[in-house]
Parts: C-alpha cells; structure tokens; sequence
C-alpha cells in the first residue's frame, strides 16, 4: 500500500523533497514506514528512526498500523541532523556526556546512562589494556534490532548505544548506553535491556592483557576465564 509522508525541518533536507510516497505492507505500521524509508536513505537512518509519526496534529504509536492512501507527517527530533548515531563501533574513545545531552529532552523526565570502563586488577592480577574485536556487520546488525526492541518500549525517548573496538586503556569507556524516557522505571529498563542483549547477542570478544600474556575472556580452557572480566559499572 501506498502511504504519503510530509517531513519538516532537517528531514525534509535529508529526503531532499517536502513530499514523498513509501510502499509499505498491507497492514504495515508507522514503524514499518520509517523502516523502509530509512532502507531508501541509509545515510539518514538515525534521523528517521528518530523522527516520530504523526497523522493530522496528533502523534501516532509506531506500532499503529497505517492504511492505503494514508497521508503521514515525519516529525524529526528538535536536534535534527546532529543526533549523534543511534548505533556506533569506533575505535575513538566514547563521549558519553555528549549521548546523555542527546537522549535529554522536554518530552522525557528520566535519561539514564550506563558506561562500562576497563578496570584493574581482573582475577587477581593486573590489567594493562583490553583488546575489543567484533564481526562488524553482524554486531552493528545486532545492535540495531536491540536499538528497535528499546525504541518500542519507550517511542518518546532516545537511545543509544555505542562499543569501542580495538585497544581500550584502563579508566577508559568500553561501552556507553543511554535512555530517556517520560518515567524513571521506564528509563531503566530500557537502559538494562540495551546492554544486557548487547551482551548476550552481539559478537564483540574481549581479550584481557596482563604484565605475564592475555587471554580472551570467556573462552574455555586456557583460552579464556569461566567468567567475564575487565569491567566495571559507573554512572
């Protein structure tokens, strides 16, 4: 079915036209429809998933299935354009001053950040560094469905989730997750449920160095501890 979509602001200079017509399913969502513009425009991904869906003055929930010939407004983020990306591996230190003032906005009363940093010792001796290796097209894959699953559970916040590569010094951010919601409750969950399935679904391995060797965390044997190590929880 075809949906008209209407965008504003920097959208509007994204798409590059005030009007355009997106094919959807049949009983496609708002979601469905950000999905596949965002698909058409895969540089601008973060600003229209970022963007919310209204029809008429009012907002719709992303998961409010649209019909054929439906008329759409893509309301961007007040921020626009320099939304930092939703989703980030980099091999550059983390900022997460910068996503917390991002995810911070009138509509939301509760942001929290979560960051993990590389600590020492780690099983009794010292850490030098940590070495960070991910398959990247699978891992920003992953990290996108999680970004999706957190984005319908809180539709009014931001999110974002970003993960150093290569070699992370002690003191300094491995990872750094961040949500807003309207409550706090909300706001926590989120946060907990972007690092937990980063943890549990995306293939990012850490390999701990020590003054004597290093060893890649998690793997059996003499390849790896029985437990995860190297990180600890700051706020």
């Amino acid at each position: 079915m075809k949906i008209t979509v209407i965008a504003f602001a920097a959208l509007r200079d994204a798409l590059g036209q005030s009007r355009c017509v997106v094919e959807i399913p049949e009983a496609g969502t708002g979601a469905d429809l950000k999905e596949t513009l965002a698909a058409g425009y895969p540089r601008f991904r973060d600003l229209i998933r970022a963007s919310r869906v209204a029809k008429g003055v009012d907002f719709i929930d992303p998961g409010t299935p649209l019909s054929d010939g439906d008329e759409v407004v893509l309301i961007p983020p007040v921020s626009g354009g320099n939304l930092p990306p939703a989703v980030l591996l980099t091999t550059d230190p983390l900022d997460g001053n910068s996503l917390q003032a991002a995810a911070t906005t009138p509509r939301c009363g509760a942001v929290v950040r979560f960051e993990g940093t590389v600590r020492s010792p780690s099983g009794g001796k010292t850490v030098r560094y940590l070495e960070y290796e991910a398959y990247e097209e699978m891992a920003r894959a992953s990290m996108e469905r999680i970004m999706d699953e957190a984005r319908e559970q809180s539709p009014l916040g931001l999110q974002f989730l970003h993960h150093r590569l290569g070699r992370v010094e002690v003191g300094e951010a491995s990872v750094v997750a961040v949500a807003s919601a309207p409550h706090r409750d909300q706001a926590f969950a989120v946060c907990r449920l972007l690092i937990e399935k980063l943890k549990a679904d995306v293939p990012i391995w850490k390999k701990e160095t020590f003054e004597d060797g290093s060893v890649w965390v998690g793997a059996p044997g003499e390849c790896g501890h029985d437990q995860p190590a190297g990180e600890s929880k700051t706020k």
